[in-house]
């Protein structure tokens, strides 16, 4: 029944002794232009506990640990796409600090995915209420990953649910 199809076909690519991996590898040697559409892409996902973790993570982190700018009575009503929230938790040693080692680990980590032939990784930041300490976060990643010349796309999935 497909011998017309074999006929027309241009190219016959015997599969049956690559495993997915193999045949993943071939095919994209064979027919990959490499542009940019064909990279990976990195998708960042702000977040508040209190409404659940979002499933399609691939990486998950807890910010809850950071200072709460919720405390602040002035920040409050702010989320954390405000400059205001972002200096408050730019300001904070532990902040810092756990960005810098953030960074440095998807820096590590997103070679490694993309080599193993994964087309998108989504990277979930959660905090109590995914107002503050998450948003900011996501977006200053957001910056960190564009700035590595990969396709970055954030979602605060729960701003404006308070």
């Amino acid at each position: 029944m497909l011998a017309p199809l074999r006929d027309a076909a241009d190219r016959i690519i015997d599969t049956s002794r690559m495993n997915a991996h193999e045949l993943r590898n071939f095919l994209k040697g064979a027919f990959d232009e490499a542009s940019p559409s064909s990279a990976m892409n990195v998708h960042l996902v702000s977040f508040g506990f209190k409404y659940g973790v979002p499933a399609e993570a691939d990486l998950l982190f807890d910010v809850r640990f950071l200072p709460n700018p919720y405390f602040v009575d002035s920040l409050r009503p702010l989320d954390g796409t405000r400059l205001e929230v972002k200096a408050f938790l730019a300001g904070q040693k532990d902040t810092r600090e756990f960005m810098t080692r953030l960074e440095s680990f998807l820096d590590h980590l997103l070679p490694l995915y993309a080599a193993e032939g994964k087309s998108y990784l989504t990277v979930a930041i959660g905090c109590t209420g995914g107002k503050h300490r998450s948003v900011a976060l996501a977006e200053e990643l957001r910056e960190h990953v564009a700035g590595r010349n990969v396709p970055v796309s954030v979602t605060h999935r729960d701003l404006g649910k308070e």
